[in-house]
C-alpha cells in the first residue's frame, strides 16, 4: 500500500508516484518480493521476528530501522514490532501486525500539511505513537496519589501487586522514550543527506518532547519508591504502638504479679492470711497500681 506525501497522505498506486515523496506499508513477505526494485543499498537483513528495540541504522544509501512499541494498555507486555527503510524518496514500513499501517491511517485522519514533506511525516509518525501517553502519565500520578492518600488514612492494604506493575510499566516506558530519542537523534545526524537542513527542527522538537515524558517517567519512578517506603514507615510506626501498648500491660502487670508470688508463697507464720481485711486490701492495693500506672503512662504520652 502506497500513500503519497501531499497536503495529506493520498493512497496511490506505486506508478502513480511520479517522483514524488511516498509513505508505503508492506508485510514481510511482499518486501522480500520486491526490496530490489526500490534501488536501496541495506548493509543487513531484516527480519521481523529479530526485533527486540526501537532502533535506526546507518546503511550506504539507506536507513533501515525497528520499532518496539510497548501497548500501552500494557507497557509490560508484549511489542508491537515493524521494521522501516527509508532514503530521501520515501519510507517503507514492514511489517505484518497491521500496527504502522494503524498509525498511517491515524495521520491521513487528521492531519493536513502546509508544507508536505518526508521530515514532517516521520515528525507525525513518531509523535503519533507518543499522543496519549501524558495523559497515561496522569492516570499513574492520579493512581498513585489514590494510593498515598490511602496509605495515609492508615490503609493497611497497600495494593503492591498494582504498585509493582505500575513500576514496571513506568520502566518500559522510560526505556522506550530513550529509544525513541536516540532513533530521532539518528535523524537529526542526516548522515546521508536524505532530509533537508531546514526540515531537521521536526526532530530537535520530537526529540525534545520524548525527553519530557522520559523525565515525567523518572519521577513516577521516585514516587512508587516513595510510597514504598511511606508504607513500610506506617508499618513501622504501627509496630511500635503495639510494642509499646504491650510495654505498658507488662509494666502494668508487673507490681501484681510481684503481690500475688508474694502471697503465693504459702509460709506458715504470715500474719496478714489471718486478717479480715487482707483480701480487700491487696484487691484496693492492685486497683491503685493499675490506676496511678495508667495516670503515669498518659501523662508521659506512652498511651
Amino acid at each position: 500500500m502506497f500513500f503519497a506525501i501531499e497536503e495529506t497522505l493520498r493512497e496511490v498506486d506505486r506508478k502513480d508516484l511520479k517522483g514524488k515523496q511516498y509513505v508505503a506499508v508492506m508485510s514481510f513477505e511482499e518486501w522480500l518480493k520486491n526490496k530490489d526494485t526500490f534501488e536501496m543499498v541495506i548493509d543487513m537483513d531484516l527480519d521481523l521476528k529479530e526485533i527486540f528495540l526501537t532502533k535506526a541504522e546507518v546503511n550506504y544509501d539507506s536507513l533501515t530501522g525497528s520499532f518496539a512499541i510497548p501497548d500501552r494498555k500494557d507497557p509490560s507486555g508484549d511489542d508491537l514490532k515493524f521494521a522501516f527503510v527509508l532514503d530521501e524518496k520515501g519510507v517503507i514500513f514492514i511489517d505484518d501486525s497491521g500496527t504502522a499501517l494503524g498509525i498511517i491511517k491515524g495521520i491521513q485522519r487528521i492531519k493536513k500539511w502546509k508544507m508536505p514533506s518526508l521530515e514532517r511525516f516521520l515528525y507525525d509518525f513518531l509523535d503519533y505513537i507518543v499522543k496519549d501517553d501524558l495523559r497515561l502519565m496522569e492516570n499513574y500520578e492520579n493512581e498513585l496519589d489514590s494510593m498515598e492518600q490511602s496509605i495515609i488514612e492508615g490503609d493497611e492494604n497497600l495494593p503492591s501487586g498494582r504498585l509493582n506493575t505500575i513500576r514496571s510499566d513506568i520502566r518500559y516506558l522510560r526505556i522506550h522514550y530513550e529509544q525513541l530519542m536516540d532513533l530521532a537523534q539518528e535523524f537529526q545526524e542526516n548522515e546521508n543527506g536524505f532530509f533537508k537542513q531546514e526540515n531537521l527542527r521536526y526532530f530537535r522538537l520530537f526529540i525534545d518532547r520524548a525527553a519530557r515524558l522520559h523525565d515525567t517517567t523518572m519521577s513516577l519512578r521516585d514516587y512508587t519508591m516513595q510510597l514504598r517506603d511511606l508504607y513500610k514507615a506506617h508499618l513501622d510506626i504501627k509496630q511500635n504502638r503495639i510494642m509499646t501498648v504491650l510495654t505498658v500491660v507488662t509494666t502494668i502487670f508487673m507490681p501484681l504479679t510481684l503481690i500475688v508470688g508474694w502471697y503465693g508463697m504459702n509460709f506458715r507464720y504470715m500474719p496478714e492470711l489471718n486478717y479480715e481485711w487482707s483480701y480487700p486490701v491487696v484487691i484496693v492495693l492492685s486497683i491503685l497500681i493499675v490506676v496511678i500506672s495508667l495516670i503515669f503512662f498518659k501523662k508521659k504520652k506512652w498511651l
